[in-house]
């Protein structure tokens, strides 16, 4: 399991809602925390581990050493938002690209944890701004998606550098084309939704 970087097709392949929550979705949630520990990110939703499941994980310390902070959301929804706050936000998707980002400032989350319990959690501040990163990331939307045209045009460098890396490693045939990602996709889809 590694991470797919921008503009690779699965980060906007809108997520499908997981039926049943079984030993092999659990151990592809561990290896997601494995992944997002590696990285030192704070959230990691299943497309950009190339998985079309509406689940996430997250952790606001970053280290699997804070297991207490862990979450883990299966087919999450936001069910009541308040407010609005702008912040800066990354993405391990979008390497070393950072730009401000307006959201919700408070929300109520609603989903189930891999035990297949419902949970119900209130968020405000990053975890609020992490949850509904994850949540965009599951409906095929990523942050920059969500950028004034100043903070868009800020980073166009680094994105075209990103598209440039993309195009050459799929040259070099390390990543399939988009209708071989689309049935692979397809397939996992049909397994588990």
């Amino acid at each position: 399991m590694t991470i797919v970087k921008y503009p690779h097709p699965t980060l906007r392949h809108p997520s499908k809602p997981l039926v049943k929550v079984d030993a092999e979705v659990r151990a592809m949630i561990r290896e997601m925390f494995a992944v997002m520990y590696e990285n030192r990110g704070v959230g990691l939703a299943a497309n950009q581990v190339d998985l079309p499941y509406r689940m996430f994980v997250g952790n606001l310390k970053t280290s699997a050493d804070a297991p207490d902070w862990e979450v883990a959301v299966i087919n999450p929804v936001i069910v009541k938002r308040t407010g609005t706050a702008e912040a800066e936000e990354g993405c391990l998707s979008f390497p070393d690209i950072y730009a401000p980002v307006r959201r919700t400032a408070k929300l109520t989350l609603s989903g189930y944890d891999p035990s297949g319990k419902e949970i119900c959690l209130e968020l405000e501040g990053l975890p609020a701004r992490a949850v509904q990163h994850e949540i965009d990331h599951l409906d095929g939307v990523v942050f920059i998606d969500r950028l004034a045209p100043a903070a868009r045009l800020a980073v166009r460098e680094p994105l075209e550098a990103l598209e440039r890396q993309f195009a050459r490693d799929r040259s070099r045939g390390l990543i399939p084309d988009d209708q071989a990602i689309h049935q692979r996709l397809a397939e996992l889809e049909s397994l588990r939704t």
